[in-house]
């Protein structure tokens, strides 16, 4: 049985359907399905014109699941570099989305090594390397591993 291949536009609507992308995720995905530059370009311009391919939403929305994991500021501006967003449009976003990112280390922390301030310097480097890893900075991962009157 034959099954008739879908239009660039279509295969770019079908991967919309899912979930948010970003222009340059789509194209990514579009190039690997064997469409041409041309047909890319024109459906990525068609669907901006209709407002289903919006970089700036996709940015507040992956900011927001990113957040509710949590990570750090650091970690979201990598990740949506690596999708595609200009560095401008991602720190206005969030920016705006108002995060309290030294309670959100201290949350992380508390919620992975319990409310306990360690005092051994092996423990206490550990609790560091993993608010770092998950993208706070040196001052917010302070604020969580100190005791809570330091501040």
């Amino acid at each position: 049985m034959h099954t008739p291949q879908l239009s660039t536009f279509d295969h770019a609507l079908f991967f919309l359907s899912h979930r948010e992308h970003s222009s340059k995720e789509l194209i990514h995905k579009l190039n690997a399905k064997g469409h041409t530059e041309d047909d890319i370009a024109s459906a990525v311009e068609r669907l901006q014109a209709i407002n289903y391919l919006n970089d700036e939403r996709f940015t507040e929305i992956f900011i927001r699941s990113r957040i509710s994991k949590p990570l750090g500021e650091n970690r979201i501006l990598q990740e949506l570099s690596q999708k595609g967003i200009d560095r401008e449009l991602a720190r206005r976003v969030i920016e705006e989305a108002e995060i309290d990112w030294f309670e959100l280390a201290r949350q992380l922390k508390e919620r992975r090594f319990g409310n306990d301030v360690a005092t051994d310097y092996k423990e206490k480097a550990k609790q560091a390397r993993y608010l770092q890893y998950r993208g706070f900075n040196f001052d917010q991962i302070k604020y969580a591993t100190s005791p809570e009157d330091a501040y």
